[in-house]
């Protein structure tokens, strides 16, 4: 047995055991993988890591991965359906739905393989603990699983356990198969229509992709809008692609009940039927907090989660919650990633980490919809009118866009006084131009320091650039007095 004496981040001797750990992580999904590696393999810290499940959490197997992997197949469908657009015959696309599936399954595990799994965290010192975590202290955790209890021991503790789909109480759903993103990926769904409920990324990723693939379908949001989260306009433009696409989008509209008949699902929207052979619930998601037992430790929960102060600590000050068990923090994957890191830096350098206020988003839809710091609305609300302008590009007049006929979209900014505090991008690789705009907002950048950067031509990217050259010649035009006195003087020396 190894023991001794060991000192915390805070400087307090504790006595070291095989037991006792610098940190445990509870939840080894994106956030609880970030926090291990950073603490064992980085920092040289003793770390040992819970799961119940599978390494690589709602990402890998029900999230990120499996949907881009279907909407990589969308793509593809829809390119041969369209290629005539590019002067290459186009046809109907023969779509193998079990093919389709299957290519997820290899991408995902492929990445377990490569990069999640528990053999590759052994080989960095991490111990991998399997089983159902639940705190009986501060410092103390219990690991119950098919082998027995498990006693844990931790200077720290990581809560990063993620979240599982919320299925709404639609009368009626109880008594129906029902699919969310948590059982969608499994199998193919059945030949035949399907029917989603929620407008939100989720519903309108899957609803896209599957049409593409050639499913029938309906898309139903209680919302006036899609993606309710976006600048309206930009997610009615999207709203106008799915449509054109086929999906049959239903606005305004809650589901009332729901009935199995005949091998088929029948959801009654709006006063009408839909008939589906698959009824796929998007309507959000609930935090995976229950079992672990920080109620009776007396830490704060709500509905969203557990609570955090503003360096992502519970109120044991030693117990962090991040991603989407935390309340108040946005559920991306990429969020949770940053706030693990974080975290952990947190631990063991107290007040050097903090988490961000500038979140960038996309839902990657074709084109993407992506989004950062304030729409409109909520800029003119929080600055004023007189203070918030609008600047946009049409990727009509993109070169890059023309090319490759995807004009459908717009380089959209809100500024407050000088500075950039919202964008929004509709359009290929949305997802990766909003990056820049990311970058701009928390350094605090304005539309002329945009402007000054050079980008690289013909790129959907170009268009951000622009937009601040927009800005820079509209301060040329207030200029143009003293650009006239200039050249007056010059003209007089060589005349």
């Amino acid at each position: 047995m190894r023991s001794g004496h060991g000192t915390t981040a805070g400087g307090v001797d504790r006595e070291v055991t095989d037991a006792t750990y610098d940190l445990v992580v509870i939840g080894l999904g994106s956030a609880g993988l970030t926090a291990a590696r950073l603490a064992a393999d980085q920092l040289g810290l003793r770390v040992a890591a819970v799961e119940r499940d599978r390494i690589g959490g709602d990402c890998l197997w029900t999230g990120c991965v499996p949907s881009k992997t279907l909407l990589a197949s969308a793509r593809a469908a829809h390119t041969v359906r369209t290629a005539d657009r590019f002067g290459v015959a186009g046809s109907e696309p023969s779509v193998d739905l079990g093919a389709v599936w299957e290519r997820i399954h290899d991408v995902q595990d492929g990445i377990a393989v490569d990069e999640d799994s528990a053999d590759r965290l052994r080989a960095i010192g991490i111990e991998v603990v399997f089983g159902t975590a639940r705190l009986t202290g501060p410092h103390d955790i219990t690991v119950d699983s098919d082998r027995g209890a498990r006693h844990l021991r931790a200077a720290f503790v990581l809560i990063a356990t993620g979240s599982r789909a919320a299925v709404p109480p639609i009368p009626g759903i109880d008594a129906v198969d029902v699919e969310t993103s948590d059982s969608f990926f499994a199998a193919p769904p059945a030949a035949g229509p399907l029917a989603v409920v929620g407008g939100g990324p989720v519903g309108v990723e899957i609803s896209q992709a599957m049409r593409r693939l050639g499913l029938p379908g309906t898309l139903v949001e209680m919302a006036p809008h899609l993606l309710p989260r976006e600048e309206p306009e930009l997610a009615d433009r999207l709203t106008e692609v799915l449509r054109a696409d086929g999906v049959d989008v239903r606005t305004s509209t809650g589901v009332d009940r729901v009935e199995a008949r005949d091998g088929q699902v029948i959801a009654h929207a709006g006063g009408e039927p839909i008939v589906a052979s698959t009824l796929l619930v998007a309507t959000g998601r609930n935090p995976n907090v229950e079992h672990l037992g920080l109620d009776r430790l007396g830490v704060d929960l709500d509905g969203d989660g557990v609570v955090v102060d503003g360096r992502n600590r519970t109120s044991l000050r030693n117990v962090y919650v991040v991603g989407d068990a935390a309340s108040g923090r946005p559920a991306f994957t990429h969020t949770a990633a940053y706030d693990a890191g974080v975290a952990v830096r947190d631990m063991f350098f107290p007040g050097a980490g903090r988490p961000s206020s500038t979140i960038p988003w996309s839902v990657f839809t074709s084109p993407e919809l992506a989004r950062v710091g304030l729409t409109e609305a909520e800029a003119r609300a929080r600055h004023g009118d007189r203070r918030v302008r609008l600047h946009q590009r049409e990727l009509a007049g993109n070169d890059r866009a023309r090319a490759e006929d995807a004009t459908q979209g717009v380089v959209r900014v809100v500024t407050a006084g000088r500075r950039i505090v919202g964008a929004h991008v509709l359009g290929p690789g949305a997802g990766d131009v909003i990056n820049e705009f990311a970058i701009a907002i928390d350094r605090g950048l304005t539309l002329h320091d945009l402007g000054a950067v050079v980008h690289v031509y013909p790129t959907i990217a170009t268009d951000a650039g622009r937009v601040g050259a927009d800005g820079q010649l509209s301060l040329a035009r207030r200029l143009r007095p003293a650009a006239r006195l200039t050249s007056w003087r010059h003209r007089r020396r060589v005349s």
